[in-house]
């Protein structure tokens, strides 16, 4: 499936003139807080447009923090394949839409699922947010899973990138933290 997907963006982007991703890079770079990666672990997942295959970029993947984002949130239909290096990477939700795996050792592990759990993957294939809940649980993780309440999810909207639904998406969602506060006290005891 990632690998038709991959292709697909990219035979979809061969008759672009190479802009879109000058823009998008810019957009992406534009809306971080810094340009930096942080010391702490961090993990942004993309697919190879070309094999369809898993990548995980790092701090020590030789690839520039906005480069690793743009690549991550490129869904090849709105925006074309992201280009880094000789490669070309679509949407790392095309991964697993959480990626809560990535968490594999932790005794803990909260997961903030945006999009409420949906996979993009036939459930049979057990990469929705539940199988890999159930990974983790069965190696030893306590696992804590926060879904959009109604509120979050009408704030949040269809269009993952649409900037008008940043304020009142954010609101909602600090609503909804506080309204988990006292279950999330407990988690992390």
């Amino acid at each position: 499936m990632r690998r038709r997907m991959g292709a697909a963006a990219l035979e979809m982007d061969a008759a672009s003139d190479g802009s879109a991703q000058t823009r998008w890079g810019a957009t992406v770079a534009a809306r971080l807080p810094s340009q930096r990666w942080p010391e702490r672990t961090m993990l942004i997942t993309a697919v190879d447009a070309r094999t369809g295959e898993p990548v995980v970029f790092d701090r020590h993947s030789g690839v520039d923090l906005a480069d690793a984002v743009a690549a991550s949130c490129t869904n090849g239909f709105g925006v074309p394949p992201y280009s880094i290096g000789g490669n070309r990477y679509i949407d790392g939700g095309y991964r697993r839409n959480e990626n809560a795996d990535l968490a594999a050792g932790h005794g803990r592990v909260l997961v903030l699922s945006p999009l409420g759990g949906r996979s993009r993957h036939p459930l049979e294939w057990g990469m929705h947010l539940a199988a890999q809940a159930d990974e983790l649980r069965a190696r030893g993780s306590r696992v804590e899973t926060i879904l959009p309440d109604s509120n979050s999810r009408n704030a949040f909207g269809s269009n993952l990138m649409d900037l008008s639904t940043r304020p009142p998406a954010a609101r909602a969602g600090y609503n909804q933290g506080r309204a988990h506060a006292e279950q999330l006290i407990e988690f992390w005891r």
